[in-house]
Protein backbone atom coordinates (compact mmCIF):
# COMPACT_ATOMS: atom_id res chain seq x y z
CA UNK A 1 0.00 0.00 0.00
CA UNK A 2 1.50 3.76 -1.24
CA UNK A 3 0.34 6.96 0.52
CA UNK A 4 1.36 9.85 -1.99
CA UNK A 5 0.87 13.62 -1.30
CA UNK A 6 0.80 15.83 -4.27
CA UNK A 7 1.27 19.71 -3.86
CA UNK A 8 0.16 22.12 -7.01
CA UNK A 9 2.51 24.36 -7.40
CA UNK A 10 2.70 25.41 -11.13
CA UNK A 11 0.59 28.28 -10.80
CA UNK A 12 2.27 31.81 -12.30
CA UNK A 13 0.66 33.67 -9.37
CA UNK A 14 -0.67 36.79 -11.80
CA UNK A 15 -1.76 38.57 -8.65
CA UNK A 16 1.22 38.90 -6.13
CA UNK A 17 3.06 41.26 -8.95
CA UNK A 18 5.97 39.30 -8.89
CA UNK A 19 8.60 37.72 -10.94
CA UNK A 20 8.62 34.45 -8.55
CA UNK A 21 6.15 31.73 -8.84
CA UNK A 22 3.63 32.08 -5.92
CA UNK A 23 4.24 29.12 -4.08
CA UNK A 24 7.67 30.63 -3.54
CA UNK A 25 6.78 33.61 -2.09
CA UNK A 26 8.73 33.83 1.16
CA UNK A 27 6.65 34.59 4.09
CA UNK A 28 8.25 35.14 7.76
CA UNK A 29 11.61 34.81 5.53
CA UNK A 30 10.88 30.66 4.28
CA UNK A 31 8.89 29.79 0.48
CA UNK A 32 5.74 29.30 1.33
CA UNK A 33 6.19 25.89 -0.38
CA UNK A 34 8.04 24.75 1.94
CA UNK A 35 6.04 25.09 4.95
CA UNK A 36 3.79 22.30 3.14
CA UNK A 37 6.31 20.06 2.86
CA UNK A 38 7.38 20.58 6.20
CA UNK A 39 4.40 19.51 7.52
CA UNK A 40 3.93 16.60 5.62
CA UNK A 41 6.77 15.08 6.34
CA UNK A 42 5.77 15.83 10.01
CA UNK A 43 2.46 13.90 10.15
CA UNK A 44 4.87 10.77 8.62
CA UNK A 45 1.54 9.75 7.05
CA UNK A 46 3.21 9.52 3.18
CA UNK A 47 5.63 7.47 1.45
CA UNK A 48 5.93 9.82 -1.69
CA UNK A 49 5.42 13.52 -2.15
CA UNK A 50 4.85 14.88 -5.42
CA UNK A 51 5.31 18.28 -6.37
CA UNK A 52 3.55 19.61 -9.52
CA UNK A 53 5.65 22.21 -11.37
CA UNK A 54 5.56 24.74 -14.68
CA UNK A 55 5.63 27.95 -14.35
CA UNK A 56 9.65 28.65 -13.36
CA UNK A 57 9.76 25.31 -12.14
CA UNK A 58 13.55 25.77 -11.67
CA UNK A 59 12.57 28.06 -8.82
CA UNK A 60 10.69 25.70 -6.91
CA UNK A 61 13.22 23.01 -7.66
CA UNK A 62 15.67 25.10 -6.10
CA UNK A 63 13.66 25.54 -2.98
CA UNK A 64 12.37 21.32 -2.46
CA UNK A 65 15.74 19.93 -3.99
CA UNK A 66 15.61 16.30 -3.38
CA UNK A 67 12.71 16.36 -0.76
CA UNK A 68 9.83 15.43 -3.76
CA UNK A 69 9.67 14.30 -6.93
CA UNK A 70 8.57 16.47 -9.76
CA UNK A 71 5.83 15.99 -12.53
CA UNK A 72 5.49 18.97 -14.91
CA UNK A 73 2.65 20.86 -16.35
CA UNK A 74 3.66 22.63 -19.43
CA UNK A 75 0.24 24.23 -20.03
CA UNK A 76 -2.20 26.04 -17.68
CA UNK A 77 -5.02 24.12 -17.63
CA UNK A 78 -7.05 23.81 -14.46
CA UNK A 79 -6.15 22.11 -11.33
CA UNK A 80 -7.30 18.70 -12.11
CA UNK A 81 -5.08 18.93 -15.36
CA UNK A 82 -2.08 19.90 -13.13
CA UNK A 83 -2.71 16.59 -10.51
CA UNK A 84 -2.88 14.53 -13.75
CA UNK A 85 0.61 15.49 -14.72
CA UNK A 86 1.38 13.60 -11.23
CA UNK A 87 0.04 10.53 -12.83
CA UNK A 88 3.19 8.60 -13.76
CA UNK A 89 4.25 8.20 -9.84
CA UNK A 90 0.59 6.60 -9.03
CA UNK A 91 1.61 3.24 -9.55
CA UNK A 92 -0.13 1.36 -6.59
CA UNK A 93 -3.69 1.20 -6.66
CA UNK A 94 -3.69 0.16 -2.75
CA UNK A 95 -3.89 3.23 -0.46
CA UNK A 96 -4.72 6.93 -0.63
CA UNK A 97 -3.56 10.39 -2.03
CA UNK A 98 -4.10 13.54 -0.28
CA UNK A 99 -4.11 16.83 -3.10
CA UNK A 100 -3.16 20.29 -1.66
CA UNK A 101 -2.50 23.77 -3.07
CA UNK A 102 1.01 24.79 -3.00
CA UNK A 103 -0.06 28.36 -1.46
CA UNK A 104 -1.67 27.53 1.80
CA UNK A 105 1.54 27.66 4.27
CA UNK A 106 -0.95 27.79 7.58
CA UNK A 107 -1.94 23.78 7.04
CA UNK A 108 -0.15 21.79 9.28
CA UNK A 109 0.43 18.22 10.02
CA UNK A 110 -2.83 18.19 12.46
CA UNK A 111 -5.03 18.96 10.13
CA UNK A 112 -3.39 16.57 7.45
CA UNK A 113 -3.56 13.58 9.90
CA UNK A 114 -6.91 14.75 10.94
CA UNK A 115 -8.13 15.04 7.15
CA UNK A 116 -6.90 11.42 6.54
CA UNK A 117 -8.35 9.36 9.81
CA UNK A 118 -11.43 10.86 8.69
CA UNK A 119 -11.21 9.32 5.14
CA UNK A 120 -9.98 6.21 6.48
CA UNK A 121 -12.62 5.71 9.48
CA UNK A 122 -15.78 6.46 7.24
CA UNK A 123 -14.35 4.25 4.15
CA UNK A 124 -14.87 7.76 1.94
CA UNK A 125 -13.64 6.92 -1.66
CA UNK A 126 -13.13 10.88 -2.00
CA UNK A 127 -12.90 13.50 1.01
CA UNK A 128 -13.53 17.15 0.58
CA UNK A 129 -11.49 19.57 3.32
CA UNK A 130 -14.32 22.55 3.67
CA UNK A 131 -14.67 25.61 6.02
CA UNK A 132 -16.80 27.82 6.60
CA UNK A 133 -15.65 31.47 6.35
CA UNK A 134 -17.45 35.03 6.59
CA UNK A 135 -16.25 35.89 2.82
CA UNK A 136 -16.53 33.39 0.62
CA UNK A 137 -15.82 35.10 -2.46
CA UNK A 138 -13.38 33.53 -4.64
CA UNK A 139 -13.81 29.97 -3.64
CA UNK A 140 -15.76 27.17 -4.96
CA UNK A 141 -18.71 26.64 -2.75
CA UNK A 142 -19.72 23.28 -0.93
CA UNK A 143 -23.11 22.27 -2.35
CA UNK A 144 -25.35 19.93 0.17
CA UNK A 145 -28.43 17.26 -0.77
CA UNK A 146 -31.32 17.42 1.49
CA UNK A 147 -29.77 14.71 3.59
CA UNK A 148 -26.72 17.35 4.47
CA UNK A 149 -24.41 14.92 1.76
CA UNK A 150 -21.97 16.27 0.22
CA UNK A 151 -23.30 16.71 -3.87
CA UNK A 152 -21.14 19.16 -5.71
CA UNK A 153 -18.87 21.93 -5.70
CA UNK A 154 -19.67 24.98 -7.80
CA UNK A 155 -16.70 27.45 -8.12
CA UNK A 156 -17.29 31.58 -8.40
CA UNK A 157 -17.33 31.88 -11.90
CA UNK A 158 -20.53 29.70 -12.28
CA UNK A 159 -21.87 30.35 -9.07
CA UNK A 160 -25.38 31.86 -9.39
CA UNK A 161 -26.43 34.65 -6.54
CA UNK A 162 -27.90 32.07 -3.97
CA UNK A 163 -25.19 29.92 -4.81
CA UNK A 164 -22.38 32.56 -3.55
CA UNK A 165 -24.52 33.03 -0.74
CA UNK A 166 -23.10 30.19 0.75
CA UNK A 167 -20.17 30.29 2.94
CA UNK A 168 -19.34 26.41 3.03
CA UNK A 169 -16.17 26.47 0.95
CA UNK A 170 -13.50 24.04 -0.37
CA UNK A 171 -10.41 24.61 0.79
CA UNK A 172 -8.94 22.77 -2.47
CA UNK A 173 -7.14 20.08 -0.35
CA UNK A 174 -9.12 16.64 -0.97
CA UNK A 175 -8.24 12.89 -0.27
CA UNK A 176 -8.80 10.21 -2.62
CA UNK A 177 -8.33 6.14 -2.92
CA UNK A 178 -5.69 5.64 -5.50
CA UNK A 179 -7.36 3.07 -7.52
CA UNK A 180 -10.21 5.64 -8.14
CA UNK A 181 -7.51 8.67 -8.47
CA UNK A 182 -6.77 8.93 -12.52
CA UNK A 183 -9.38 6.97 -14.08
CA UNK A 184 -11.93 9.92 -12.33
CA UNK A 185 -9.22 12.43 -13.66
CA UNK A 186 -9.49 11.49 -17.14
CA UNK A 187 -13.40 12.05 -17.23
CA UNK A 188 -13.47 15.60 -16.15
CA UNK A 189 -13.93 18.07 -18.95
CA UNK A 190 -13.41 21.59 -19.74
CA UNK A 191 -17.01 22.84 -20.17
CA UNK A 192 -17.30 25.53 -18.18
CA UNK A 193 -16.90 29.61 -18.47
CA UNK A 194 -13.00 29.73 -18.35
CA UNK A 195 -12.48 26.18 -20.39
CA UNK A 196 -10.67 24.76 -17.58
CA UNK A 197 -10.32 21.31 -16.32
CA UNK A 198 -11.88 21.56 -12.81
CA UNK A 199 -10.55 19.17 -9.80
CA UNK A 200 -13.76 20.07 -8.52
CA UNK A 201 -15.45 18.22 -10.93
CA UNK A 202 -14.22 15.00 -9.66
CA UNK A 203 -17.14 15.26 -6.94
CA UNK A 204 -19.80 14.70 -9.54
CA UNK A 205 -17.81 12.15 -11.41
CA UNK A 206 -17.45 9.78 -8.38
CA UNK A 207 -20.81 10.42 -7.25
CA UNK A 208 -22.78 9.40 -10.59
CA UNK A 209 -20.24 6.17 -10.47
CA UNK A 210 -21.66 5.25 -6.83
CA UNK A 211 -18.49 6.00 -4.81
CA UNK A 212 -18.43 7.32 -1.54
CA UNK A 213 -17.86 10.66 -1.27
CA UNK A 214 -17.56 12.65 1.81
CA UNK A 215 -16.55 15.73 3.62
CA UNK A 216 -14.30 16.94 6.39
CA UNK A 217 -15.49 20.07 7.90
CA UNK A 218 -11.85 22.13 9.23
CA UNK A 219 -13.54 23.78 12.70
CA UNK A 220 -10.51 26.90 12.03
CA UNK A 221 -10.69 28.47 8.53
CA UNK A 222 -7.51 30.47 9.11
CA UNK A 223 -5.67 27.27 8.54
CA UNK A 224 -6.79 27.05 4.98
CA UNK A 225 -5.99 30.43 3.91
CA UNK A 226 -5.26 30.35 0.28
CA UNK A 227 -2.54 33.31 -0.47
CA UNK A 228 -3.26 34.73 -3.57
CA UNK A 229 -1.65 38.27 -3.10
CA UNK A 230 0.45 40.54 -1.26
CA UNK A 231 -2.97 41.63 1.58
CA UNK A 232 -3.52 38.04 1.63
CA UNK A 233 -0.08 37.00 2.39
CA UNK A 234 0.28 39.69 5.23
CA UNK A 235 -2.69 38.60 7.27
CA UNK A 236 -1.05 35.02 6.89
CA UNK A 237 1.84 36.28 8.19
CA UNK A 238 0.10 37.90 10.92
CA UNK A 239 -1.81 34.52 11.93
CA UNK A 240 1.44 32.92 11.80
CA UNK A 241 3.38 35.11 13.52
CA UNK A 242 0.81 35.17 16.87
CA UNK A 243 0.58 31.46 16.92
CA UNK A 244 4.76 31.43 17.59
CA UNK A 245 5.08 34.26 19.66
CA UNK A 246 2.09 32.71 21.95
CA UNK A 247 3.63 29.32 22.08
CA UNK A 248 7.15 30.65 22.82
CA UNK A 249 5.78 32.90 25.32
CA UNK A 250 4.24 30.24 27.35
CA UNK A 251 7.31 27.98 27.30
CA UNK A 252 9.51 30.75 29.20
CA UNK A 253 9.96 33.04 26.51
CA UNK A 254 9.47 37.03 27.24
CA UNK A 255 8.90 39.33 24.82
CA UNK A 256 8.00 43.01 24.93
CA UNK A 257 5.35 44.26 22.60
CA UNK A 258 5.00 40.82 21.30
CA UNK A 259 3.04 42.74 18.15
CA UNK A 260 6.14 43.91 17.00
CA UNK A 261 8.35 40.94 17.41
CA UNK A 262 8.63 38.31 14.51
CA UNK A 263 9.96 34.89 14.37
CA UNK A 264 10.10 31.93 12.10
CA UNK A 265 8.75 28.79 12.41
CA UNK A 266 11.88 27.13 12.63
CA UNK A 267 13.27 29.22 15.34
CA UNK A 268 14.48 27.74 18.82
CA UNK A 269 14.72 29.79 21.49
CA UNK A 270 15.22 28.56 24.92
CA UNK A 271 13.44 29.64 28.49
CA UNK A 272 14.46 32.50 30.16
CA UNK A 273 15.21 34.75 27.07
CA UNK A 274 14.33 38.46 26.34
CA UNK A 275 13.06 39.66 23.12
CA UNK A 276 12.72 43.45 22.97
CA UNK A 277 10.50 45.01 20.15
CA UNK A 278 10.88 45.50 16.47
CA UNK A 279 13.17 42.13 16.30
CA UNK A 280 12.97 39.74 13.71
CA UNK A 281 14.56 36.44 13.78
CA UNK A 282 14.28 33.89 11.06
CA UNK A 283 15.69 30.80 9.53
CA UNK A 284 17.05 27.90 11.70
CA UNK A 285 18.16 30.19 13.97
CA UNK A 286 18.57 28.98 17.75
CA UNK A 287 18.57 31.61 21.17
CA UNK A 288 20.08 30.32 24.24
CA UNK A 289 19.37 30.78 27.32
CA UNK A 290 19.49 34.22 29.32
CA UNK A 291 20.03 35.84 25.91
CA UNK A 292 18.55 39.22 25.48
CA UNK A 293 17.62 40.19 21.93
CA UNK A 294 16.66 43.63 20.80
CA UNK A 295 15.76 46.50 20.38
CA UNK A 296 15.50 46.34 16.54
CA UNK A 297 17.40 43.66 15.88
CA UNK A 298 17.65 41.17 13.40
CA UNK A 299 18.90 37.41 13.51
CA UNK A 300 19.03 34.88 10.43
CA UNK A 301 20.14 31.64 10.42
CA UNK A 302 22.49 32.50 13.58
CA UNK A 303 23.01 30.99 16.93
CA UNK A 304 23.16 33.18 19.71
CA UNK A 305 25.17 31.56 22.78
CA UNK A 306 23.83 31.66 26.96
CA UNK A 307 23.79 34.86 28.51
CA UNK A 308 24.79 37.14 25.17
CA UNK A 309 23.30 40.53 24.65
CA UNK A 310 22.21 41.68 21.13
CA UNK A 311 20.83 45.38 20.09
CA UNK A 312 19.99 47.33 17.46
CA UNK A 313 22.37 44.86 15.23
CA UNK A 314 22.18 42.25 12.33
CA UNK A 315 23.20 38.55 12.62
CA UNK A 316 23.17 36.73 9.39
CA UNK A 317 24.82 33.33 9.40
CA UNK A 318 26.71 33.57 12.35
CA UNK A 319 27.57 32.28 15.95
CA UNK A 320 27.85 34.25 19.32
CA UNK A 321 29.38 32.34 22.10
CA UNK A 322 28.23 33.02 25.21
CA UNK A 323 28.29 36.30 27.79
CA UNK A 324 29.60 38.22 24.78
CA UNK A 325 27.43 41.81 23.87
CA UNK A 326 26.82 42.85 20.55
CA UNK A 327 26.22 46.57 19.55
CA UNK A 328 24.47 48.52 19.29
CA UNK A 329 24.70 49.19 15.67
CA UNK A 330 26.78 46.15 14.74
CA UNK A 331 26.66 44.04 11.34
CA UNK A 332 27.92 39.93 11.83
CA UNK A 333 27.77 38.13 8.46
CA UNK A 334 28.87 34.96 6.50
CA UNK A 335 30.24 32.87 8.96
CA UNK A 336 31.97 34.84 11.50
CA UNK A 337 31.68 33.24 14.89
CA UNK A 338 32.62 35.16 17.84
CA UNK A 339 33.98 34.00 20.65
CA UNK A 340 32.89 34.07 24.81
CA UNK A 341 32.98 37.33 26.66
CA UNK A 342 33.56 39.46 23.57
CA UNK A 343 32.40 42.83 22.38
CA UNK A 344 31.70 44.18 19.31
CA UNK A 345 30.51 47.22 19.79
CA UNK A 346 29.05 50.51 18.13
CA UNK A 347 29.31 49.96 14.23
CA UNK A 348 31.57 47.49 14.23
CA UNK A 349 31.40 44.47 11.17
CA UNK A 350 32.53 41.50 11.22
CA UNK A 351 32.33 39.17 8.22
CA UNK A 352 33.88 35.55 7.75
CA UNK A 353 36.24 35.93 10.73
CA UNK A 354 36.74 33.96 14.07
CA UNK A 355 37.54 35.78 17.21
CA UNK A 356 38.60 34.24 20.39
CA UNK A 357 37.55 34.70 23.70
CA UNK A 358 37.54 38.04 25.41
CA UNK A 359 38.46 40.45 22.08
CA UNK A 360 37.15 43.69 21.97
CA UNK A 361 36.19 45.86 19.04
CA UNK A 362 34.55 48.56 20.91
CA UNK A 363 33.72 50.80 18.09
CA UNK A 364 34.19 51.70 14.65
CA UNK A 365 36.10 48.49 13.11
CA UNK A 366 35.75 46.53 10.10
CA UNK A 367 37.12 42.49 10.27
CA UNK A 368 36.99 40.48 7.37
CA UNK A 369 38.55 37.10 6.49
CA UNK A 370 40.09 36.96 9.44
CA UNK A 371 41.86 34.78 12.38
CA UNK A 372 41.64 36.20 16.14
CA UNK A 373 43.19 35.28 19.36
CA UNK A 374 42.26 35.96 22.89
CA UNK A 375 42.43 38.89 24.69
CA UNK A 376 42.92 40.83 22.05
CA UNK A 377 42.10 44.31 21.61
CA UNK A 378 40.80 46.29 18.09
CA UNK A 379 40.92 49.94 18.35
CA UNK A 380 38.57 52.56 17.26
CA UNK A 381 38.97 53.07 13.10
CA UNK A 382 41.00 49.83 12.37
CA UNK A 383 40.16 47.26 9.57
CA UNK A 384 41.72 44.45 8.24
CA UNK A 385 42.38 45.16 4.24
CA UNK A 386 40.95 41.92 3.12
CA UNK A 387 40.35 42.62 -0.42
CA UNK A 388 42.98 43.86 -3.73
CA UNK A 389 39.93 44.46 -5.87
CA UNK A 390 40.64 40.63 -7.20
CA UNK A 391 41.02 38.65 -4.57
CA UNK A 392 40.48 37.95 -0.64
CA UNK A 393 43.06 37.51 1.81
CA UNK A 394 43.30 36.52 5.45
CA UNK A 395 44.58 38.58 8.39
CA UNK A 396 45.83 36.05 11.69
CA UNK A 397 45.85 37.79 14.79
CA UNK A 398 47.31 36.05 17.64
CA UNK A 399 46.69 36.27 21.63
CA UNK A 400 47.04 39.08 24.02
CA UNK A 401 47.89 41.51 20.53
CA UNK A 402 46.65 45.14 21.21
CA UNK A 403 45.87 46.91 17.64
CA UNK A 404 46.16 50.80 18.13
CA UNK A 405 42.96 53.09 16.83
CA UNK A 406 43.08 53.73 13.12
CA UNK A 407 45.34 50.70 11.92
CA UNK A 408 45.29 49.41 8.53
CA UNK A 409 46.38 45.38 8.39
CA UNK A 410 47.08 44.47 4.55
CA UNK A 411 46.34 40.76 4.41
CA UNK A 412 47.58 38.42 3.91
CA UNK A 413 49.02 39.33 7.37
CA UNK A 414 50.20 37.43 10.57
CA UNK A 415 50.71 39.20 13.96
CA UNK A 416 51.96 37.33 16.28
CA UNK A 417 51.60 36.59 20.01
CA UNK A 418 51.75 39.36 22.66
CA UNK A 419 52.26 42.21 19.59
CA UNK A 420 50.98 46.07 19.83
CA UNK A 421 50.74 48.03 16.82
CA UNK A 422 50.87 51.32 17.25
CA UNK A 423 48.12 53.54 16.36
CA UNK A 424 47.77 54.73 12.73
CA UNK A 425 49.94 52.34 11.19
CA UNK A 426 49.18 50.54 7.86
CA UNK A 427 51.03 47.54 7.66
CA UNK A 428 51.91 44.98 4.97
CA UNK A 429 54.61 42.63 6.88
CA UNK A 430 54.04 40.19 9.32
CA UNK A 431 54.77 41.03 13.12
CA UNK A 432 57.00 38.92 15.35
CA UNK A 433 56.03 37.75 18.61
CA UNK A 434 56.51 40.54 21.01
CA UNK A 435 56.99 43.07 19.05
CA UNK A 436 55.63 46.98 18.45
CA UNK A 437 54.91 47.64 15.09
CA UNK A 438 55.08 51.48 13.92
CA UNK A 439 54.17 52.28 10.19
CA UNK A 440 53.46 56.40 9.86
CA UNK A 441 55.21 59.16 8.20
CA UNK A 442 57.11 60.71 10.23
CA UNK A 443 55.85 64.03 11.84
CA UNK A 444 57.26 67.62 11.32
CA UNK A 445 56.01 71.16 12.79
CA UNK A 446 56.31 74.03 10.89
CA UNK A 447 56.96 76.74 13.43
CA UNK A 448 55.71 80.18 13.19
CA UNK A 449 53.28 78.95 10.29
CA UNK A 450 49.85 80.26 10.54
CA UNK A 451 50.15 83.48 8.47
CA UNK A 452 47.98 86.64 9.71
CA UNK A 453 44.91 87.03 7.73
CA UNK A 454 44.59 89.40 5.18
CA UNK A 455 42.28 91.85 6.19
CA UNK A 456 39.20 92.37 3.60
CA UNK A 457 38.62 95.70 1.53
CA UNK A 458 35.29 97.77 2.86
CA UNK A 459 33.59 99.21 -0.55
Amino acid sequence: MKKYAIILAAGKGTRMKTDLPKCAYPLLKKPMIAYIVEHLYKSMMFDELITVVGHKKEVIQEILNSTVKYAIQKEQLGTGHAVLAAEKYIKDEEGYTIILPGDMPLIDDLVIKAAINEHLEFRHDLTVVSTIVDDPFGYGRIIRDEAGYLNAIIEEDDATKPVKAIKEINTGIYVITNKYLVPSLKKITNNNSKKEYYLTDIVKIMKDEKYLVGTFLLDKSSKAMGVNDLYTLSEAETILRGNINKELMKSGVAMINPKTITIGQNVVIDENVVIHPNTYITGNSHIHRGAIIGPNTEIHNSIIGEGVTCKHSLVYNSEVKKNSVVGPFAHLRDGAVIGENNRIGNFVEVKKSITGDTFKASHLAYIGDAEIGKNVNFGCGSITVNYDGVNKYKTTIGDDVFVGCNSNLIAPIVIEDNSIIAAGSTLDKNVPKGSLAIARAYQINKENYLRKPKKINEK
